[in-house]
């Protein structure tokens, strides 16, 4: 696990947020963190070549996008099926998260997990109907969501 020096806290907290709007956003993260702009753009860079960063990229607010029906799906399937199926999952464009989890209660046979995001229900019905048609998996469950109680991005360093 890499350390970080207080600069680069500061650094990575004001980045792991919504870049600021400004015409050289990384130059307004290096104000804001007492540095020089190319200390940040060092920073993030050597984060990205190391995958301590995965990505840097926009993040849609799939609702005001007009994505408003949403369903976690979990399904069935055999150990020696998960690769396979996980592959054909993460392929659809409108699954945004896809993993496995061992089961190990009888009443709970699930292992592969899906995230799927539609403009409508019968949108979502669809990419269920092709998953289940793709892998062959028949035992799934949908679980609707009833009320949002939190909804944000992981905060993995605190601004000072």
């Amino acid at each position: 696990m890499p350390s970080f020096t207080d600069k680069e806290r500061r650094i990575l907290a004001l980045a792991q947020n919504d870049l600021p709007d400004a015409i050289q956003p990384y130059a307004e993260i290096a104000r804001l963190a007492d540095a020089e702009e190319a200390e940040v753009i060092g920073l993030l860079s050597s984060l990205k070549d190391k995958g301590v960063i995965r990505r840097f990229g926009a993040s849609i607010k799939h609702q005001q996008a007009g994505f408003s029906h949403n369903a976690m799906v979990v399904w069935r399937a055999d150990e020696d099926e998960i690769e396979r199926c996980g592959e054909i999952m993460a392929g659809n464009p409108l699954i945004s998260h896809c993993y496995y989890r061992p089961s190990f209660a009888a009443d709970w046979p699930y292992t592969l997990y899906t995230m799927i995001h539609g403009r409508n229900e019968g949108e979502v019905n669809l990419v269920i109907e092709d998953i289940r048609r793709k892998t062959g998996i028949g035992s799934f469950a949908v679980l609707e969501s009833l009320r949002e109680f939190k909804k944000t991005s992981m905060q993995y360093f605190g601004e000072d």
